[in-house]
């Protein structure tokens, strides 16, 4: 099976996936986009079986999009924050377009891709312009309808903004984000990192579709 992974970062949602498809019996091979290279770098280095290129996953995605089974595009959409527009005023920040790029890629997806797919984003400090499946602080664009609760986890990370934060950052993903020597703020990293337990949740559930979806079509022709 070949997954996509779009604006890899460091991989949190795709932490679990060897789990998934060990268990499910499938070859699972993982191309991740990253446009950072340092990220790109630590990337590899925690899932050196996957292919990591330093590139622009929105081009990307559109000149490649017809050789993956499943895409998972997370698209860093700060412009589109609620914590950014709250924040204008504050320290010189000036009001800014949003940025349209995930639902550039939500509709180009529904139109052109013939399998499963899943935008993740924040939800923004407007109303989506398409429908989105909100779970917890997330707004997911499918083709497939996604489970009530992602993950079971409580959310530890309510006091983000203290000094210890990328501490409790570490213990909830599982990562030591002091390894990166970038120029990104580490807390904005930590903070835009998918839980592991909703990205596992939300593959098992592409997968167990798209499996039905096959053994349907063998069973017809």
């Amino acid at each position: 099976m070949k997954v996509l992974n779009l604006y890899a970062c460091l991989g949190g949602n795709r932490y679990k996936w060897d789990e998934v498809a060990e268990e499910a019996g499938i070859d699972l091979q993982v191309t991740a986009v990253e446009l950072d290279p340092e990220l790109a770098k630590l990337y590899q280095e925690r899932f050196p079986n996957d292919t990591v290129i330093v590139a622009d996953a929105h081009q990307y995605l559109l000149d490649h999009y017809k050789e993956f089974d499943f895409i998972w595009s997370s698209p860093p959409c700060p412009l589109n924050s609620r914590a950014r527009f709250w924040a204008i005023g504050a320290n010189g920040k000036q009001p800014a377009y949003p940025s349209l790029i995930l639902y550039q890629e939500a509709i180009f997806l529904e139109h052109h891709f013939k399998s499963k797919y899943v935008i993740e984003n924040v939800i923004p400090y407007y109303e989506p312009l398409i429908q989105a499946q909100k779970r917890g602080r997330h707004l997911y664009w499918s083709n497939f309808t996604l489970p009530n609760v992602l993950s079971e986890r409580r959310d530890q990370l309510r006091n983000e903004g203290n000094s210890e934060s990328i501490g409790m950052y570490n213990d909830f993903h599982d990562y030591d984000f002091t390894k990166y020597k970038g120029e990104q703020l580490l807390l904005k990293i930590a903070r835009n990192l998918v839980d592991y337990e909703a990205g596992r949740t939300i593959f098992e559930t592409a997968l167990g579709i798209i499996r039905k979806q096959d053994t349907t079509q063998t069973e017809l022709f």
